[in-house]
């Protein structure tokens, strides 16, 4: 029996409007087992600033959100993710959500306290093994002296260490069957399909998902490596091109294993530049433009094999390992 077989909840119900209950994705927690490695990666090289520090984790944010945190790296024996957080936009509206998640035959975890970044928290699961909570109550980011910034609608200053992305813009996970993640992230977080990929034995091969008027906040993509709830990426987005360009330089001098780019996808359009932390997990910057999804009857671009055989937006390749690597490294055997 497959995974999506032992988990079959009723199909979504269909909407005639866009579901506004989610604000936007808030933080992800990332797993390192090279914890001082990826933690220098992410302050120094990556370019975040560290906003606290416990035994198990550290809370990272780009100057420019405004939470408390939008990456949590967490001591661990193996690489990944432990969750992906999203914040609700309101009290009754995280209401809302959870009696949907409730009723949609998910594996439920229930309510936590929180974290240092944010009050309490509903935790589910997708049926891939990726746990996703939901919040309200935030803790804002309140600067330092050393970090106000000259204006007072920017969170903390542009300090222009290492990469020194803007804000946490999207990640990729990896699913067997894209399909029920589909059904997955409409059902429990009223999302929707901005573009994707039908492959020619009717499955699909990626979805790409926004709950505002981004072009997306959270794909999914086949998994080819034989793993079970894997990460493919977390991206943080930077002004624009430039800061990529420059970004790679800083990448090359500190020894980061580049692993394509820079380049431009065909997919939404954002240029691109991945590479691998110390631990493994891969990490993009991505500059996505002036692409804002503002139809609200807006159909799903589909993109079809022969399209994506002809590479990415300028002929690149898409090179054998971003099918097949993602984190941690799938059990062999």
């Amino acid at each position: 029996m497959s995974v999506a077989e032992r988990h079959s909840p009723a199909e979504p119900p269909s909407r005639a409007e866009p579901c506004h209950d989610i604000a936007h994705l808030a933080h992800v927690e990332m797993y390192t087992d090279r914890y001082e490695e990826s933690l220098r990666f992410f302050t120094e090289v990556y370019g975040l600033t560290l906003t606290a520090e416990d035994a198990g984790s550290a809370y990272l944010r780009a100057f420019d959100d405004y939470e408390f945190h939008s990456l949590k790296l967490t001591r661990h024996d193996t690489t990944g993710i432990g969750h992906v957080a999203y914040r609700a936009s309101s009290e009754a509206a995280l209401q809302r959500r959870v009696k949907a998640i409730e009723a949609s035959g998910y594996r439920i975890h229930g309510w936590t306290a929180g974290d240092l970044g944010h009050g309490r928290a509903f935790r589910f699961e997708d049926p891939f093994g990726h746990v996703f909570e939901i919040y309200f109550d935030t803790h804002r980011y309140a600067a330092p002296a050393g970090q106000k910034a000259a204006l007072k609608n920017i969170a903390q200053r542009y300090h222009g260490r290492g990469a020194c992305p803007r804000r946490l813009d999207h990640l990729n996970l990896l699913a067997s069957d894209v399909r029920e993640f589909r059904r997955f992230m409409e059902t429990c977080l009223g999302s929707r399909v901005t573009e994707m990929i039908q492959l020619d034995n009717g499955r699909i091969g990626g979805c790409w998902f926004t709950i505002n008027n981004k072009t997306y906040d959270l794909a999914c993509t086949e998994e080819h490596g034989g793993g079970t709830g894997r990460l493919h990426h977390v991206t943080y987005a930077t002004d624009q091109r430039e800061d990529i360009l420059r970004a790679a330089d800083i990448f090359l001098e500190n020894g980061v294993h580049i692993e394509t780019g820079p380049h431009k996808h065909a997919i939404q359009g954002t240029f691109f530049l991945y590479v691998w932390e110390p631990a493994g997990n891969r990490v993009e910057l991505a500059n996505a433009g002036a692409r804002l999804i503002l139809a609200p009857d807006w159909e799903p671009i589909v993109w079809t094999e022969t399209d994506r055989k002809k590479g990415q937006a300028w002929g690149l390749k898409t090179i054998e390992t971003f099918h097949t690597h993602g984190t941690p490294p799938a059990k062999k055997g």
